[in-house]
């Protein structure tokens, strides 16, 4: 009975920032459940349920699966995001091959950095909106802005103080805390609509978005794949250090990027966000000492058996948009923040032209909108701003290290 009860613990965990990306894209919440259950046992047999890790879903992927159903639609984009997934199997013959070696020349600090701080930044003009109440792209007021920014500020500060000053397991759930605390404050100012959670049904199958293919869409969210293996070596590396074991050896870091693409392509398939390696459930396997992969199975199944409650998805979207706005300031700018500590912490220097030239051209293509086309084929945002960095790191000359030095 104590390992059932460990994996709700561990849903929980991960349940505020796994439903979070599909509110945040207008993908079903529902259909993220069940790609992070199907997921996470899918990963577990490719790595011989030896590693203890739950699969939610990737905050990476938030700026690419905006954008991308604003210009592709929903089906299209999910067609990207399978390739993603299939960039992840790719990765993982190279690295089975080649070892985790070829990893570091293609994907350097100086090419990863710029571009997660890319996929942060190119988003903070819609959190703002909601922020202050309207749309994503700012075309409709949804609240009133004075109210708005009270609720989204109240939100922002509680998950900042409950990530900062929280104890324990509550330490862990900093998102789930502050959409709870702005709800609250939402239904005092009358802002939740419950007649969608009245009328859903308890038992539900979700809507399921089988994808198209279209190549602009492959083009555009494909190589974020690229960039999302280097934060799957950090959590592998991490979740080692907490239970002691080195997983990168065995079963081996080819297993689990296979793994996490076959999840990322399964979730998609049916129209789910992509599922990797969640740092939180690492932070709760080091609080709480639950070392047993099994745990996570359980994780799983409740994911999956959630899924299928229709009231689960209409509470989630009934959340208000000044809610989401408070949370997405934060989430956005930590993103960013991380890209900005890879340069920091591998200590790229950039007064080095090389460094300068490949970190400026990332943000600026990345941030400013650049486009190239292709015939018919587009090629823009994230996308486009990490070929530009890989493109540029193989082909820059290295600074030549002097004798003396």
């Amino acid at each position: 009975m104590r390992t059932p009860l460990l994996g709700a613990q561990m849903l929980l965990v991960a349940f505020g920032a796994t439903t979070l990306v599909p509110l945040l894209t207008g993908i079903s919440p529902n259909l993220a459940l069940l790609g992070a259950g199907i997921g996470t046992l899918i990963f577990q047999l490719c790595t011989k349920g030896q590693i203890p890790i739950f699969l939610g879903s990737s905050f990476a992927f938030i700026a690419p699966i905006i954008l991308g159903i604003q210009q592709f639609g929903l089906p299209a984009t999910l067609s990207g995001l399978m390739a993603a997934g299939f960039v992840f199997l790719i990765v993982s013959a190279v690295v089975k091959v080649r070892g985790v070696g070829i990893i570091e020349r293609f994907l350097p600090p100086v090419v990863v950095g710029p571009v997660i701080m890319v996929i942060g930044l190119g988003l903070a003009p819609v959190a703002v909106n909601m922020a202050l109440g309207k749309t994503g792209d700012g075309t409709a007021v949804l609240v009133e802005q004075d109210t708005a920014l009270l609720i989204s500020a109240v939100a922002l500060i509680t998950t900042i103080a409950v990530s900062l000053l929280a104890k324990g397991l509550l330490r862990l759930m900093p998102i789930i805390c502050g959409v709870v605390v702005g709800y609250a404050l939402s239904l005092v100012y009358g802002l939740v609509d419950f007649t969608p959670v009245s009328n859903a049904p308890w038992l539900a199958v979700p809507e399921f978005v089988t994808p198209e293919f279209n190549w602009q869409a492959i083009l555009f969210i494909a190589p974020i794949g690229l960039i999302v293996t280097i934060e799957h070596f950090g959590d592998i590396m991490a979740i080692s250090n907490v239970t002691g074991k080195n997983f990168i050896k065995e079963p081996g870091i080819h297993r689990s990027l296979l793994g996490d693409g076959l999840a990322t392509m399964s979730a998609a398939s049916f129209g789910g966000p992509p599922v990797v390696s969640y740092g939180e459930v690492t932070g709760a396997v080091s609080l709480l000492k639950t070392f047993n992969p099994r745990i996570m199975t359980w994780a799983a199944v409740f994911a999956i058996g959630l899924a299928f409650v229709g009231k689960t998805g209409a509470l989630l979207l009934s959340i208000p948009v000044p809610v989401m706005g408070g949370i997405m300031c934060l989430l956005f700018g930590a993103i960013a923040s991380i890209g900005l500590g890879t340069l920091i912490k591998h200590q790229v220097d950039l007064s080095e032209p090389r460094n300068l030239v490949i970190v400026s051209v990332t943000l600026v293509f990345g941030i400013g909108g650049m486009a190239v086309g292709f015939g018919e084929f587009t090629l823009k945002g994230v996308g486009l701003c990490g070929i530009v960095a890989i493109i540029l790191n193989l082909i820059l000359p290295k600074a030549k290290v002097s004798a003396d030095s």
